[in-house]
């Protein structure tokens, strides 16, 4: 997970999320986040780094429609992630 960006991170996040993760409904979850528009010049190529790196699935609902799942592999990064954040800020949630 250390070298994702940011951005591909959050992707990550939302896919693992959504119940039915395709590529509007990541745009949308994102644009609601980022409080601006996600371009598809940004939003697929990121989503493509993902499966390359073996974090999500990619596969079709119809011939318009690409849907998209968290690989075992992206489950542990996210774990892995979320077990790395906690030890610097569980103090912050624990009163």
């Amino acid at each position: 997970m250390y070298d994702l960006t940011g951005f591909q991170r959050d992707l990550l996040y939302v896919v693992a999320g959504l119940e039915e993760p395709h590529g509007l409904a990541i745009k949308d979850e994102l644009e609601n986040y980022y409080e601006k528009e996600i371009h598809h010049g940004r939003l697929y190529p990121n989503l493509d780094t993902l499966v390359d790196k073996g974090l999500v699935e990619k596969g079709e609902a119809d011939r318009r429609t690409n849907v998209y799942s968290v690989t075992r592999r992206g489950t542990r990064e996210i774990e892995a992630r979320r077990d790395w954040e906690e030890q610097y800020v569980e103090d912050l949630f624990s009163e």
